[in-house]
């Protein structure tokens, strides 16, 4: 049996991908359209049907490491070879653009548990880009015009999410502060208080990053996503998209996942702290975890690469909701003139105090 799922239209063999807008299977060639649960059985069926054996095999080894932990794989559609590394769990042809997922990517432990399907698509994914890039005070006049799309992919994310309880307590320095006045000196004084909050809490679906390729703090800067709007993993929800499986595991997730629920735990008793303080800083705290369990899911992400003046930059968008971040260029001469001007208005007013309340 193959070692490649390829989703053919069962009217015309025109290749189906999954299509966000309507959130069913379209083929880009008639048209039609088909439920996820119509066309997995459909390719189940063409599955069983068929006796063919396509093979893959590690890279040579004597190609050098550069190769190393790569795959290569033979089009269904065309005979041409798919080159990928080890972690794609789906892609695309590159002679005959055929969608095609790789049947052993979602065995064992490597088939997620849910997947969030794609919401928003390519065209969406430049509108926000543009949008993104519009109105920046900083940003160089000339990016919009210059800067332009070298590439825009649809990727699935592998994620672990992590639910648990949580115990926790914390003790922190509040304090407040008062100014008053005479003819000579102004006065500050700063009250200190010890403020000490515990409690209870649950934590549901805390995300960690399980791919190594891609970097923890990008893909947190496009969170949240609506996990309750996941669905049981279907591998027709790939098709049109690329995919890649996890290479970071649980347990190298987990030190990530309990950072963030002791910073979200110690943050929300924080916010328990009410009265007319001017700050409040965490002295100390404690956090006691119990009950955890963790799923395995695929998050719908779209990566923009762009090159402005020679530079590559790259943005990612939420494929749900839309919230793009991304490595944007500096005009350095409207920051520093806008830090000058602020620190000419802050001597500006440093004088205008020394000389009213001291007469310098």
């Amino acid at each position: 049996m193959s070692n490649l799922n390829e989703y053919k239209c069962p009217n015309c063999g025109g290749t189906v991908e999954f299509n966000s807008g309507t959130q069913t299977m379209k083929c880009e060639f008639c048209d039609s359209e088909f439920s996820v649960e119509a066309m997995e059985a459909e390719n189940i069926a063409n599955q069983n049907m068929s006796d063919s054996e396509i093979k893959w095999n590690d890279l040579n080894s004597d190609w050098g490491d550069e190769n190393k932990g790569m795959k290569v794989y033979i089009c269904e559609s065309c005979g041409g070879e798919i080159v990928c590394d080890e972690t794609t769990t789906a892609t695309k042809c590159p002679y005959c653009d055929s969608q095609v997922t790789m049947k052993g990517g979602f065995e064992g432990d490597y088939r997620p548990d849910i997947i969030i399907p794609f919401q928003l698509d390519k065209e969406a994914a430049k509108k926000k880009y543009n949008e993104f890039v519009g109105n920046r005070f900083f940003l160089p006049k000339d990016f919009k015009d210059k800067n332009h799309i070298d590439e825009i992919k649809g990727l699935y994310v592998p994620e672990w999410l992590f639910d648990c309880d949580v115990s926790a307590s914390a003790m922190y320095d509040a304090t407040k502060v008062s100014t008053w006045s005479d003819s000579n000196y102004i006065y500050t004084k700063t009250s200190h208080f010890n403020v000490f909050r515990s409690g209870d809490m649950s934590f549901a679906a805390i995300p960690v990053d399980g791919s190594s390729k891609m970097p923890d703090e990008l893909m947190e800067s496009i969170e949240p996503f609506d996990v309750s709007k996941a669905v049981d993993f279907k591998a027709a929800y790939l098709a049109g998209y690329l995919s890649d499986k996890y290479d970071v595991g649980v347990d190298e997730s987990l030190p990530r996942a309990n950072e963030r629920i002791r910073n979200s735990a110690v943050e929300a008793l924080k916010k328990t702290v009410t009265g007319a303080y001017s700050s409040i800083v965490t002295k100390n705290s404690g956090v006691n975890t119990k009950r955890g369990v963790n799923r395995y899911a695929l998050y719908p992400v779209w990566l923009l690469n762009t090159t402005y003046n020679g530079k590559k930059h790259v943005f990612i968008m939420n494929g749900q909701t839309g919230k793009m971040a991304g490595d944007l260029p500096i005009n350095k001469g409207k920051f520093f003139g806008v830090g000058c001007g602020v620190f000419a208005g802050i001597t500006a007013v440093c004088y205008i105090i020394a000389h009213f309340f001291f007469g310098l």
